[in-house]
C-alpha cells in the first residue's frame, strides 16, 4: 500500500482474489441526455475509437504483462509515441525515448483500438460510484503541502461541483514539464478540448450533478499521502473495498468530517479481507511526521487554490445553486453547509 518517505517503514495488503475488471472507457466519456433511463444514476458509453494509454510507469518487463502483452503482440497494427524501437522491430512499451542523456521521456503513449481491449463493454454503464483523483506531493512538518488527502473521501456533491471546476493538475503530471505546485486543468478537466464559455460548461456539471442523486463522489488522491509513498494504491484499495461492501454506502457511524472542509468526509479505519488500513492512511494529521500544523498549512495551500480558481465563474450566467456553492466556499463553508446546498442523500440511516 506504500512505503513511508521518513522511516522507510511499508505497509500491505494481500487480496486472495482481485475483482474482475470490465473497462467502458478511456479518459473520454460521454454523457449525453439521450442515455438517461430516469434513474437517478449517470450513464456513460466511450467516446472514443482508440485508447491514448500513457506508459511511463512501466519501466521493466513485467510491470503491466496484460498490457505488455496486448502490445507486443496485438491483434493488428498499433501506433507507439515517444517509445525506442528500429523499423520493422518489435516495440516494447517499457523502452522510453530520451529526452536528453539519461532523462527518460515523461509522456510516452501507445494508441490502442478499442475493439482489441479484453473484456471491453460496449453498451452504456450506469455509474454508482465517481471518483476525482489528485496528484499529491508529500506532506511533512518541515515541508507543509496539500498532500494531506486520505485514502479516500466522500464529497457531498457540491463540493464534488466544486472539484470538477477546479480541477488540479497536481503534483508530478508526466503531461505537464511546465509548471510547479498546483495549478488546473480547467472546467471538468477538459477544457483544453471544449469550445465556448467555461460558464456554460460549468453550468452543464452542475446540472449532470443534481439530475442523478444517487451518484455517489469520492476523492482520491495518488502518488503521496502524507508522508508515505502510495502512487495508485488509493485507488487500487478503495476498488476492492467499495465492489466487497457493494458501493459507497456509509452510515453517520462509518464516516466523521475532514478536518479540512473542502475533503467532505472520511473513514477512521476500513477493512479489506480482515486486514485493516489504519487512520494513518485517512486522517493526514495523525501521522507522527505531519501533524495538525503541517496539515493546517496544507489545508490552506488548498483554501486559496480553490479561491483563485472559482472567481473567474463568477459570471452573470452561473446557474444561481453554483454561485451558492461557490460563495460558501470563498466564505469558508462548513461541512454542513455544503451538503445543504445541494441535498442528496450522503448517508444512510443507520440500520
Amino acid at each position: 500500500m506504500g512505503r513511508n518517505l521518513i522511516t522507510g517503514d511499508r505497509r500491505s495488503l494481500t487480496l486472495p482474489r482481485s475483482c474482475e475488471l470490465r473497462p467502458v472507457t478511456d479518459d473520454m466519456a460521454l454523457c449525453h441526455p439521450s442515455l438517461d433511463r430516469g434513474t437517478g444514476k449517470l450513464r456513460v458509453v466511450d467516446a472514443e475509437e482508440a485508447w491514448f494509454v500513457r506508459v511511463n510507469h512501466i519501466r521493466e518487463y513485467g510491470t503491466d504483462p496484460h498490457l505488455e502483452k496486448l502490445t507486443i503482440n496485438p491483434a493488428e497494427k498499433i501506433l507507439f509515441l515517444n517509445i525506442e524501437a528500429q523499423p520493422g522491430s518489435t516495440a516494447l512499451i517499457w523502452q522510453h525515448i530520451e529526452d536528453s542523456p539519461g532523462q527518460p521521456c515523461p509522456n510516452p503513449r501507445v494508441v490502442i483500438p478499442r475493439r482489441i481491449i479484453p473484456g471491453i463493454l460496449h453498451q452504456p454503464v450506469e455509474i454508482d460510484v465517481r471518483s476525482l483523483g489528485v496528484r499529491c506531493p508529500p506532506c511533512t512538518r518541515e515541508h507543509p503541502t496539500y498532500g494531506i488527502l486520505g485514502f479516500f473521501h466522500l464529497l457531498p456533491a457540491s463540493l464534488a461541483w466544486l472539484w470538477r471546476l477546479v480541477a488540479p493538475r497536481g503534483h508530478a503530471n508526466p503531461s505537464i514539464v511546465d509548471t510547479e505546485g498546483m495549478s488546473s486543468e480547467g472546467v471538468g478537466s477538459y477544457w483544453p478540448f471544449a469550445t465556448g464559455r467555461k460558464v456554460d460548461q460549468a453550468n452543464l456539471l452542475l446540472e449532470q450533478i443534481i439530475d442523478t442523486p444517487k451518484v455517489k463522489y469520492l476523492l482520491m488522491p495518488n502518488q503521496h499521502v502524507g508522508a508515505w509513498e502510495v502512487s495508485f494504491m488509493p485507488q487500487w484499495v478503495t476498488r476492492e473495498y467499495i465492489a466487497r461492501r457493494g458501493g459507497a454506502e456509509f452510515t453517520a457511524e462509518d464516516l466523521h468530517p475532514a478536518r479540512c472542509a473542502l475533503l467532505g468526509y472520511l473513514p477512521t479505519s476500513i477493512l479489506v479481507e480482515g486486514r485493516t488500513v489504519g487512520n494513518w492512511f485517512f486522517d493526514v494529521d495523525k501521522q507522527p511526521e505531519v501533524g495538525e500544523q503541517a496539515y493546517d498549512q496544507g489545508s490552506k495551500i488548498l483554501s486559496a487554490f480553490f479561491r483563485r480558481e472559482l472567481g473567474g465563474f463568477l459570471h452573470p450566467d452561473l446557474h444561481p445553486t453554483g454561485r451558492a456553492i461557490i460563495d460558501c466556499c470563498l466564505q469558508g463553508g462548513s461541512h454542513q453547509d455544503y451538503a445543504a446546498l445541494i441535498p442528496h442523500p450522503l448517508m444512510r440511516a443507520a440500520e
